[in-house]
């Protein structure tokens, strides 16, 4: 009987450590989730996560200002370029032939300029020479006036004496007749004096119709000055540089193809700057400020922190700068909560870990309040 109650004593002994072991690692568990939990409290009480963020960077888009086909592509996909390299060539004989064109329509232009100058002097000549001939014919009408007078007193003196047979009348009809041809060569002066007078205003008034050509002129020319100007410029232009130092995307361009003015060709990731932009609930906003500290974590660097600063937040929320921003007015309503950018700038933008970033990545950002 002894020996069978000892198995009974171990048994009742087994299940009450069981129990023990039990209760410690509930109480263990329990802990930690406490412990886990007043951790998350206090720090969403100081700051506010987000994954919904990546690396950004500015992108210049490389743009044809000519239209023209393809002969040479210079750079590869992926490729780092500096400011002023050039990308790709176009065919310009046709830009080289508009430039002669233009230059030869300016050496015209100049010759009809220097002959409407020259016109101008000649009608300035003409009316100086008009001038001088007016004031000779009043110089024959005062001498013409002078013999008038003379005969007209001759002509009275032989009218009295011809009525007392003191002279013959052959000599009165001769003074007769110089009196009226005194008085006629009078009025054939006068009548070419108004004649002068006439051909000076033509003369003057073709005068400032010339002088005006020359203004008309002087404008043509410097039309095209201009238009040689531009067609250099668009020579210049067969020829695609780089607006900005930076990495290539891929080059969707080849010999031959031909390309119109405005066209997006590939474009270039500037390597000079980039930065985080992460897109918070609007709930998240209200104790967010600029300059706060920020701690962002890459998927491609796992393990390691980026520091960064709060620089700027959005006018308005993303949706409302989307294609189709939402039309609350309509009626169709429903509440979403709105997510708004907020730009992030690093605090060591030299680090050799920053310039491995790339537009793009997905990162997690933890801004401290």
């Amino acid at each position: 009987m002894e020996q069978n109650e000892t198995p009974n004593k171990q048994a009742d002994i087994t299940p009450k450590k069981r129990s023990k072991v039990f209760l410690i690692v509930l109480i263990l568990l329990v802990a930690a989730g406490g412990w886990f939990g007043t951790t998350k409290y206090m720090h969403a009480q100081h700051h506010e996560e987000t994954d919904d963020a990546q690396i950004q960077a500015n992108i210049s888009p490389v743009i044809p200002r000519v239209a023209g086909y393809v002969k040479e592509v210079r750079v590869k996909d992926n490729q780092l370029v500096k400011k002023g390299d050039t990308l790709l060539i176009l065919d310009d004989r046709d830009l080289a032939l508009k430039v002669k064109q233009a230059e030869a329509a300016l050496a015209t232009a100049q010759s009809n300029f220097s002959a409407a100058q020259a016109n101008t002097n000649a009608s300035k000549a003409n009316i100086n020479t008009t001038k001088a001939g007016i004031s000779t014919a009043d110089a024959q009408i005062e001498a013409a006036k002078v013999n008038v007078w003379r005969t007209r007193q001759d002509f009275d003196r032989y009218s009295n004496l011809i009525q007392d047979h003191s002279i013959t009348q052959q000599q009165f009809e001769q003074a007769q007749a110089a009196k009226e041809t005194a008085e006629k060569q009078l009025q054939v002066l006068i009548q070419q004096k108004n004649q002068v007078a006439q051909q000076t205003s033509a003369v003057s008034s073709q005068s400032t119709a010339t002088s005006s050509q020359i203004g008309v002129a002087a404008a043509v020319v410097k039309q095209r000055e201009v238009d040689v100007a531009e067609a250099k410029l668009n020579l210049s232009y067969g020829a695609v540089i780089a607006p900005e130092s930076g990495v290539v995307s891929k080059v969707n361009v080849q010999n031959g193809q031909f390309l119109q003015a405005g066209q997006s060709l590939f474009t270039i990731v500037l390597s000079n700057d980039i930065w985080v932009v992460g897109n918070f609930k609007e709930t998240q906003f209200e104790k967010m400020r600029i300059g706060q500290r920020v701690i962002i974590h890459v998927d491609a660097f796992p393990g390691h922190e980026f520091e960064a600063k709060l620089s700027s937040f959005s006018p308005g929320t993303g949706s409302l700068f989307s294609l189709l921003p939402p039309d609350n007015a309509s009626g169709n309503f429903v509440k979403v909560v709105q997510r708004l950018p907020v730009k992030i700038e690093f605090v060591n933008p030299t680090d050799s870990l920053v310039k491995q970033l790339r537009p793009g990545m997905n990162v997690d950002v933890d801004v401290n309040l």
